[in-house]
């Protein structure tokens, strides 16, 4: 898994009805660690309560960091 550009982070950060800190951070922060970064996720979902397309932006910010 590789780190996002700041450029990938912010065309998630910028979808219609996301929390941009939310996408912003965890994109940023997730570590080259494809099964913690799914992990946290949930967690994080679960923790601050995140709306579904901000959980859809940041699963997509995962898929693309995990492609090769």
């Amino acid at each position: 898994m590789r780190r996002l550009t700041l450029d990938e982070i912010e065309k998630f950060a910028s979808r219609k009805g996301v929390r941009r800190m939310a996408v912003e951070n965890f994109l940023c922060t997730m570590g080259i660690d494809h099964f913690a970064a799914w992990s946290n996720l949930q967690l994080d979902t679960h923790l601050y309560r995140w709306n579904s397309v901000t959980v859809k932006a940041i699963s997509d910010g995962i898929v693309l960091a995990s492609k090769r």
